[in-house]
């Protein structure tokens, strides 16, 4: 049984990044950055007025000063304007500004007398002159390799110029639950049976993440349709499945992986819940095998999937760790056990509260949680401490 951190460390080793694309920027959003980008084009790319007003010049920034408007500027083409002594230019917000320009002042701190202002305020030098590169510098670095690109950033590609952008690949994923009690949405259950709500939090936890669901389907227990689904599975670059991982009887993920020529490279980790869980590859196919329990099969899938997924997708080693926070514990927890266990609960105003059931089937407690805090074996925080919390949601 491999230890937590070991056991990341070696799925993210055994896993490649896909070959990079170039999109648009809106279908960019939430991908990553396949190669350094810097600017080109300063911010602003040139100095323009911060305010609507009047551009004055040196020596005329006085209170109860009489100026002459010279002319207008515009936001638009620089009309190439000149402010001389005892002239104002009326200039308007992000308008390019006038040579001789000293400072700008707001047009509700003068009073205007026919083709003259009076400033009705000292006017200090440099004010609301927006300096070119004072936000952005051309050279400087505006994303990093496999950083993740929000809108934000995008619309700071868009500053540069740019309409499209070099992106990391597009991983598509397969998903199998297995069991002969799991039955679909929308059948009847038979005594001892229940419905899969497995491939529905896994498919739509691949979605969310911007990977390309392939199939999502269910396979009972029987080792040549199970055999068969895997190998369509395997087409995938990332195949998912639950349930069938252990060493039951009626547990054939592992032989049948094996008998189509797979590999299974790690098999336990020291987690809880999520003990039986495997990875390995059929091909270029990298195959995780999480619990059946939809607790189990959501913890390992953000520990252990998500990461690997995102290292697939060119995010970098900041961006494939979870959203922290640290928190105030609303009350006692102790982990007596000798494994790591991840308590989940509701953050909410600086507190974790743990919710519901701490089990690995307790779906209904899952539901309503919005992070987990994770607590070494042997462990026991009272309450008030602080601790570090991954956010899901």
């Amino acid at each position: 049984m491999l230890e937590e951190m070991e056991a990341r460390a070696r799925i993210l080793d055994g896993l490649r990044q896909l070959p990079a694309r170039e999109v648009t920027l809106a279908e960019a959003i939430n991908c990553f950055a396949a190669v350094q980008y810097r600017a080109v084009v300063p911010l602003p790319a040139f100095d323009n007025s911060a305010m609507d007003g009047y551009a004055v010049g040196f020596g005329d920034r006085s209170k109860g000063a009489r100026l002459r408007v010279a002319g207008e500027q515009p936001a638009g083409l620089d009309r190439k304007l000149r402010v001389g002594p005892g002239e104002a230019i009326r200039i308007f917000t992000g308008a390019p500004i006038p040579a001789g320009t000293d400072a700008v002042v707001m047009q509700e701190d003068v009073s205007r007398d026919g083709d003259d202002i009076v400033l009705n305020t000292e006017v200090e030098t440099g004010e609301f002159i927006r300096r070119r590169a004072c936000d952005l510098a051309e050279g400087q670095e505006i994303a990093a390799l496999g950083q993740r690109i929000r809108p934000t950033l995008a619309a700071l590609f868009a500053s540069q110029g740019l309409a499209e952008v070099n992106i990391g690949g597009k991983v598509e994923a397969s998903v199998i639950s297995t069991g002969d009690e799991i039955v679909a949405q929308g059948k009847g259950t038979k005594p001892g049976q229940i419905f899969d709500s497995n491939s529905v939090l896994l498919s739509t936890m691949l979605r969310e993440m911007g990977t390309t669901v392939s199939s999502a389907t269910h396979c009972s227990d029987n080792e040549p349709a199970l055999a068969e689904s895997i190998r369509r599975g395997a087409a995938s670059h990332v195949l998912i499945l639950t349930g069938g991982v252990s060493v039951g009887q009626h547990d054939l993920v592992q032989s049948v992986i094996r008998s189509l020529g797979g590999t299974i490279e790690i098999w336990r980790v020291a987690i809880k819940p999520g003990k039986p869980f495997l990875f390995g590859h059929i091909g270029e196919c990298a195959v995780f095998g999480l619990p059946g329990n939809p607790v189990s099969a959501f913890v390992t899938f953000l520990r252990f999937v998500r990461p690997g997924i995102l290292k697939m997708m060119g995010a970098n080693a900041r961006e494939q760790e979870p959203r922290g926070v640290r928190a105030r514990l609303d009350h006692d927890l102790v982990n007596d056990g000798d494994r790591a266990h991840y308590i989940r609960g509701k953050y909410e105003a600086g507190v974790f509260v743990p919710v519901g059931r701490q089990e690995s089937h307790a779906l209904f407690g899952l539901s309503r949680a919005n992070a987990m805090t994770r607590l070494a074996p042997g462990t026991h925080f009272q309450a008030g401490t602080m601790l570090d919390l991954e956010l899901w949601d």
